[in-house]
């Protein structure tokens, strides 16, 4: 299934879809890898992730970080961590493993939104999204 879709970031409800999108003026370009936006951002040009390139923020301001690691090539896991990328300590305390594209399609962008407040995770079939709360006294995923 190709072309375009907006998706809100803390919900997962998809705003809009562009299943044609005009080739032309869809092809990302600049050193942004920014399109044009489709529904509610239409005239407003959007940073990509994806198959042609572009990314997503790998840290949040508050020290939660992703890595994408492929351990069994070509297959590749996204670990979560709360301790700045350490990984210390047992699975499930401070990191996470997140993702494993050996059983959910293969990965195509992993990484925070701007806010840091939601992680995605794309495959060829599929966009994840993992959005934490921030209460008073401390985050969870």
């Amino acid at each position: 299934m190709g072309g375009f879709g907006l998706i809100e970031a803390t919900t997962g409800v998809k705003v809009a879809r562009d299943r044609e999108p005009d080739p032309e003026a869809s092809t990302p370009d600049g050193p942004d890898l920014a399109c044009p936006g489709i529904g509610v951002l239409a005239g407003t040009r959007v940073r990509i992730a994806g198959l042609f390139g572009g990314g997503l923020h790998a840290t949040t301001e508050d020290g939660w970080t992703i890595d994408v690691v492929a351990p069994e090539w070509p297959h590749h896991r996204v670990m979560l961590s709360a301790d700045g990328g350490r990984n210390d300590g047992e699975p499930g305390t401070t990191w996470w493993h997140v993702f494993n594209d050996e059983r959910h399609g293969e990965l195509r962008a992993a990484g925070f939104s701007p806010s840091g407040r939601t992680l995605v995770i794309a495959t060829s079939s599929d966009v994840a999204l993992i959005v934490r709360r921030i209460e008073g006294s401390g985050l969870r995923p």
